[in-house]
């Protein structure tokens, strides 16, 4: 079976659609298979006007559960790492490149699994018009599905971290790493390293932002 069945979710996207009208929106979104196992779309928290857009890959299983981007495990690091850096969470919109939960199923457990090529590029209109109506100065990309979905190609996380780079709709994208990558190393060595390093890439997004 081919990724993604649909040619992409333009047809469900609003043409000027304000946010809500787009959140509500997306709740009947068919531009890829995704909706078909997922328990309902994800799609922000945050409000028009934020300065900092931070994007992610695509929603977890609590997430898919309860409508709501980043209140898993990742989700708290993230929320810890943006009080650190001085960045109100509730002054930040939250969201991710791909709107549903891609899994499978082991047992009673449902199993991420990585959003594809093709995932991303259907998404890539709710994206779009999110930035739209945003605005931000800046958006942080939270892994290598984010900034793919920015930047339309391939990004680097070591290579390319912590940089300001002029992304579309005249924002500027920097690109870390996603929290849930440190989740694998919580209570071990490198933890402090890691954690320190995504603080203060938010902190660069802060200042940016509030230049």
């Amino acid at each position: 079976m081919a990724d993604v069945e649909r040619p992409g979710a333009q047809e469900w996207v609003p043409d000027g659609a304000g946010l809500e009208e787009l959140r509500s929106a997306s709740a009947e979104c068919r531009g890829c298979e995704l909706w078909k196992d997922a328990e309902q779309v994800v799609f922000s928290a945050g409000q028009r006007g934020a300065r900092i857009m931070l994007v992610g890959e695509q929603p977890g299983d609590q997430e898919d559960r309860t409508g709501e981007p980043f209140i898993g495990p990742a989700g708290r690091v993230l929320d810890d790492a943006l009080a650190d850096a001085g960045i109100p969470r509730g002054e930040a919109y939250v969201t991710n490149a791909v709107k549903h939960f891609r899994h499978h199923v082991r047992g009673k457990r449902r199993i991420h699994d990585k959003p594809g090529v093709a995932h991303i590029e259907a998404c890539h209109p709710w994206l779009d018009a999110e930035m739209r109506v945003i605005s931000p100065a800046v958006v942080v990309a939270l892994g290598a599905t984010a900034g793919r979905a920015l930047l339309g190609r391939p990004v680097r996380i070591t290579a390319e971290r912590g940089a300001l780079t002029e992304g579309p709709q005249g924002a500027r994208v920097l690109i870390t790493t996603h929290p849930s990558a440190l989740l694998r190393l919580r209570g071990r060595e490198g933890w402090d390293e890691a954690y320190d390093r995504l603080v203060a890439d938010l902190e660069i997004a802060r200042d940016a932002a509030r230049a």
